[in-house]
Order: C-alpha cells, then structure tokens, then sequence
C-alpha cells in the first residue's frame, strides 16, 4: 500500500469520513449503547478506539483483557461505524516501570520519568519494546478479520526522546552507519572546534545537559537520530499488523512539530495522517491552518489525508481556552476538506469526565446531546456527507513552498545572528498572499521533484544539500519562477557555513552577490521602492550587490544606504529569480507574491472575493469561507450552467452571498473571469439548521 490508496477503499464506501478518539474504557458499559445510538445520529463513520487503553487491555503482565474491546468493537460494527484500532504503545502501563525501571525516559539533565502522565517511555529499553509488540501482535490476531476494523492506528504524535545510556548506545549505532567511522564523524561536524574531536565513537555522547552551547552538527543529528528511533518503533508494530492482513496502516503527525522529520516516513504509511489545533481567537489562525494542511498534503505526496484530531471547542493546554463558535468548527473542516483531507475527526467523541483532559471540548459535552455545540456535530455531519463528490479528489497544485525538518531545526537552533527570523514565520509569511489568493500551494521537502510547480517558494531555507540547492536553482532555467527568502542556502546538511558569498548555491541564478547578515535594530530600517512604496524592514537586512538582477527595492539606512534590499532577475529562458533579503511588512510582501505568481501564470479562482473570504479549489468544487464578523458578497465569474451550493442546496448565479461566519461548497469551479454584466442575481445562503 502507500499514501496514494490507503483510504481509497473506505472512502469510496462511506464518503468524507467524520468522528474522533473514542475511549469508552473511561465510562461504564450502559454508556456505550447511548454513545453509538448518537455517533449515527450525528453521522459518524469513523472512530479511532484503543489509543490509552494499554493498562486495562494488560491489567497485569501477560494478562490480557479483550472482553471490553470485543464488546465495544461489535456495537460499532452493528451500527456500521468504521474503527482506526490503535495499538496502545503511547503510554505504558504503571507495572512495566516497576517491574523495568529503565522503560521509562531520561531528560537532557538526567532525571528519569515517572508514571502519572503520558509518554514516559524510553524508545530503546527492550522491556518496553517487547512489551509493545506482544500487545500489538495479540491485537492483530483478534481484530485482524473484524467487520469493525477499517485502519489500524500505531501509537500516537510520535516525537518522543531519551538521553539515557540505552539510547546513547544506540545513537552511536546510529552515527556509525551515518559516518562509517570516527574519522568522518569529526570531519562532518567541525570538532576540531572546542577542542572536542572524538578519538572513539564510544566517547560520543548525546547532547546531554552542558555548560554552554551544543555542537549545531551534533544537535541536528540528534534529531535526526530521534525522528529515525520513533520510526524503527512505528514500523516494528506496522510490521506486525500488515501481516496479519491488508488493513491500512497510520500514525499521527502534529504539524510543523519538530519531533519527526514527517518527509522521511512517508513510505511507511498508507495514509498521512495529521493533529491540528488551531487558535478560534487568533486572526491568524485559518492561514496557519491552511499551511499545516498543505504540509500534510505534501507528505502524503499529493494523496488525500486523514485530519485525524482537532477541537470542536476549547482545548484544555492553553493558558485561556477560548471555545470555537460553531460557525469556526464548520470551517476549520471544510478547510481541510478543501486542502486534501478526505476524513475529519475531533479529539475526542465524548468529554472526559475525570483525568488531564476533561476540561478539554469533545462532539459530546458533558452537558449531553441537547446543547448548542452537539447540535452542530449534527448538522456538521450532515454537511460534509454532502460532499461525497470531492472524495479522492487531489489539489491542483501549481506553486511549491519548499520545507525541511533538518533546517527547521537548524534554525531554531542557538548562536545565530538573531532568533527573531524564525523559520516558521517565514513560511507563514511567504504561504499567506497565496492562500488569500486561493492558489493552490503544496509544501514539498528540497527533494522533491518541482518539475511540475511553476511557482517555488524557498521562505526560509537554512540549511540545504547541493543536489537539492541544484534542483531549486534550476527552476528559474526551465521557465519558473523561483522566490527565495533572507538567510536560505547558508549551510550544507552538516550545518557547515558555506563560504564566498551567498547565497551560495544561488548567487547566479539570483544575479547577486552576498557578504554581510545585517540583524536590524528594533526601529528597523527605510527602504524605498517605485514598485512597492517606501516602507520599514524589520529585524533582519543582508549586505548585497546586484551583479546581474534589477533592484525593486533599495535600503535607505542603518549603513546599507541604497544596497538592494528585494531583486528580480529574468532568465534566457524564459523564467524569473527574486530574492528579499529583510523582513517586509506582510502587505509588500504579499505585493511580492501576487507578483511572482502572476509572473508565473497563477491566478486566483475567484478574483473578486474580498480579502477576508477564503477561496480553495479542490476535486471540480469551490470552496468559499467568510472569515470576517458581517456579510460579505462573493462575484462569480461567467459559468456555462447554474452553480449550485452543496451545503444550502441552492442555486447560485453571478454572485453569492455569505452571512458571517457563513460558509459555500460551489458545484463547479467556474471557468472565466466576472463579468459585471452577469451579476444581477443575489442568492443569500441561510445558516444551516442545527438540528
């Protein structure tokens, strides 16, 4: 199996998948009944079962307890409600750290986990190993066959690490297959600095508690190490459940995380699949979520994903919970709909009533079915079952935002010239103009093949291989256009420095020439522009020449008095190369997006949507958001039949009209450009009856 057909089959069956962690070990049996009898009444079709339940499946070592789950799996399987069985590996249970005290973890000090939360174990003990294999192995003999069992789901938000001498065993294992030898290992990462050449990779240790600064090329790898040891544990369980049948198997991602390099396990999952819990009282908050939805898009490679959590109010972890409406947690779906997920899920089905989370939201409130927010989970289930058509539908893509774990962590990493230029800024700031246009945009790794995008976008890229630097360079040669941000191309996989100017892969395809990274005071710096106005960069500027590249903006300041600030160079071929060497304020730069993807022939489905509608295309369906708090009139453009809206079950023609909050899944993407002409027909949505 892999990502491109692991929920062809469930899908095809059920359409949009819909549902959540359900944990019915937390509540006594004649629950059970009442929860399935609402699950189907709201529309639910998929319920991932099984996740924390290791110590009431194992009450004891050896002792297993299926009675309870057997039970439970039949219900769903009566009311014909699919299962993501999960292995329970997350959090083992108290006797395992009892009876084997070094299954638990050790942080960077030394101080080993205690039971009483989650997550404790430590990823090489054999004791925890074995244990969670034997509760895998006797899950897949039971539910293998099951008519409830749809996925199977290994462990859960894999990010976990442990600096014990188990785990620094296992890391020099690790470093020796990497490097080969000692040798290599101290060419790779510069020890002659510090005086910390290794004679031995014994004397290697991981970056435990020190005085000061960690080696940066020790730093990456360890997180290199770390993503490749939750991985070997992700696949010594997916080993075991693939044999027993051909059930898809997943595990779940959390966004831009920085505990695993998401990219390298593709391969290893026949669905991606992703938790994301976007902030209702953050303005920032849809198009940081679209971004987290296009990273998972492009993990997958394209294939249609799996929103495996999210909240449908408040969550319980941040210091003030402010709930979503129901109006956001129809949207925050249809986004991910709208950006390739075919199934959106909530943690959990019913609240918790005792534990860490029982102040978390859940599609059952503690206050039961009669209540604002479960009569939305109802009407939310009905809406997306009207979009069965878009189910395995992919996103027409035309623009890639370029992203890697190794240089996330690169840039997060201490001693740089200012930690205010964050990698995950950047790609929002660079992702932003293009999600408000609607463009499509997939976030790929610098490997990946970019042939097929005629837009790249490389916002924040510190760290970068010389193949992958060649493939982006050559973007611009084939006829594309490529836009890099400050501070990309600095350093080689190692974390090496690359010398001469920067940035260095790039110089000649940009058409300039790098030698100073400027950090800004806090008052920032002029700079002046025909094309763009004058503005204000802030935080970061670069020393530049332009050697063969038109200057579109010029400092005017801070001892960069008329160096090039933002460049654009044309290519023989055909193509464009741009280059911003600060930090613009978000309007320019959006002014500097529109114009790459103009350049490169992308334009917005919907032309006329105001800014604060949101506009995704996916699988021939239109998919339109008012994100502001009053009305807003969407144009249409010219269609060769009516335009119908799947979720009011209207017929739309020349222009549509969102309440606030208001959402429309349009038939047919249309195909021409508004005509003014065409517009005399107003069709105002109603909000979609609760219950």
């Amino acid at each position: 199996m892999s990502p491109t057909h692991g929920l062809h089959a469930l899908t095809q069956a059920r359409g949009v998948l819909y549902g959540g962690d359900y944990n019915p070990e937390q509540w006594p049996r004649e629950v059970w009944r009442e929860d399935v009898a609402l699950m189907r009444e709201a529309g639910v079709n998929l319920v991932t079962v099984g996740v924390f339940s290791w110590s009431v499946l194992e009450p004891e070592p050896g002792v297993l307890d299926f009675g309870w789950l057997d039970e439970v799996l039949g219900l769903l399987a009566d009311a014909d409600i699919a299962v993501d069985l999960a292995t329970p590996s997350a959090s083992a249970p108290p006797w395992l750290a009892r009876l084997h005290p070094e299954s638990s973890s050790v942080d960077a000090r030394g101080v080993r986990m205690a039971v009483g939360s989650r997550n404790h174990f430590c990823p090489s003990a054999p004791a925890y190993r074995d244990a969670a294999l034997r509760v895998a192995r006797a899950l897949a003999h039971r539910y293998a066959g099951h008519p409830a069992l749809a996925l199977w789901h290994v462990g859960n938000e894999y990010g976990q690490e442990c600096f014990c001498d188990l785990c620094a065993d296992r890391w020099r294992a690790w470093l020796a297959a990497r490097y080969g030898d000692v040798a290599r290992l101290n060419d790779a990462w510069g020890t002659a600095f510090w005086s910390q050449r290794y004679g031995a990779l014994e004397e290697v240790v991981p970056p435990r508690a020190a005085p000061y600064l960690h080696n940066p090329a020790q730093a990456v790898d360890w997180r290199r190490f770390t993503s490749d040891q939750m991985r070997a544990l992700y696949r010594e369980q997916a080993a075991v459940l693939r044999a027993a049948g051909d059930v898809p198997v997943t595990t779940n991602f959390m966004g831009f995380f920085g505990g695993v390099d998401q990219h390298t396990w593709t391969d290893d999952l026949d669905v991606v699949a992703d938790d994301h819990y976007g902030d209702p009282q953050d303005p920032a908050s849809p198009a940081r979520s679209a971004l987290t939805h296009d990273l998972t898009r492009g993990v997958g490679r394209g294939a249609p994903w799996l929103l495996m959590e999210q909240a449908a109010g408040a969550v319980n972890w941040r210091p003030h919970n402010v709930p979503k409406t129901p109006a956001q947690m129809l949207q925050d779906s249809l986004r991910a709909v709208a950006h390739g997920a075919d199934g959106v899920c909530y943690f959990q089905w019913r609240a918790s009533a005792a534990g860490a989370e029982s102040f978390h939201s859940a599609l059952l409130p503690h206050a039961g079915p009669d209540t604002v927010l479960h009569r939305a989970v109802r009407a939310q289930g009905r809406a997306l079952a009207a979009l069965r058509p878009v189910v395995g539908a992919r996103v027409p893509a035309r623009a890639a935002l370029v992203h890697d774990w190794p240089a996330l962590w690169a840039g997060e990493l201490p001693a740089r010239p200012s930690d205010r230029l964050r990698v995950l800024d950047q790609l929002e700031a660079y992702h932003r103009p293009l999600w408000r246009a609607g463009i499509a945009t997939d976030v790929v790794p610098s490997t990946a093949p970019l042939d097929g995008y005629d837009l790249v976008v490389v916002p924040a890229l510190p760290l970068v291989s010389d193949a992958a630097a060649a493939a982006i360079a050559a973007v611009p040669q084939r006829g594309g256009v490529l836009v890099v941000g400050p501070f990309s191309g600095v350093q080689d996989p190692t974390t090496r420095v690359r010398t001469g100017a920067f940035p260095a892969p790039w110089t000649g395809v940009l058409g300039l020439a790098g030698e100073e990274w400027r950090p800004l005071p806090d008052a920032g710096v002029p700079v002046r522009s025909e094309r763009y106005g004058d503005f204000v960069a802030s935080t970061w500027s670069e020393r530049l020449r332009a050697d063969d590249a038109d200057v579109l903006a010029t400092y005017a300041g801070a001892d960069l008095e008329g160096a090039p600030a933002v460049l654009r160079r044309a290519d023989p071929s055909g193509g464009q190369a741009w280059y911003v060497s600060t930090l613009p304020p978000q309007d320019v730069l959006d002014r500097v997006l529109r114009d790459a993807a103009d350049a490169a022939g992308l334009r917005p489905p919907l032309p006329g949507a105001p800014d604060d509608v949101e506009v995704a295309v996916r699988g021939g369906l239109v998919f339109v958001l008012n994100l502001a708090a009053e009305p807003r009139v969407v144009p249409l453009p010219r269609s060769d039949g009516p335009v119908r809206d799947l979720l009011g079950g209207v017929v739309v023609d020349g222009r549509i009209t969102l309440p606030a909050g208001g959402a429309a899944v349009l038939e047919h993407a249309p195909a021409a450009s508004p005509d003014p002409a065409h517009d005399d027909v107003v069709v105002e949505p109603t909000d979609h009856p609760e219950d």
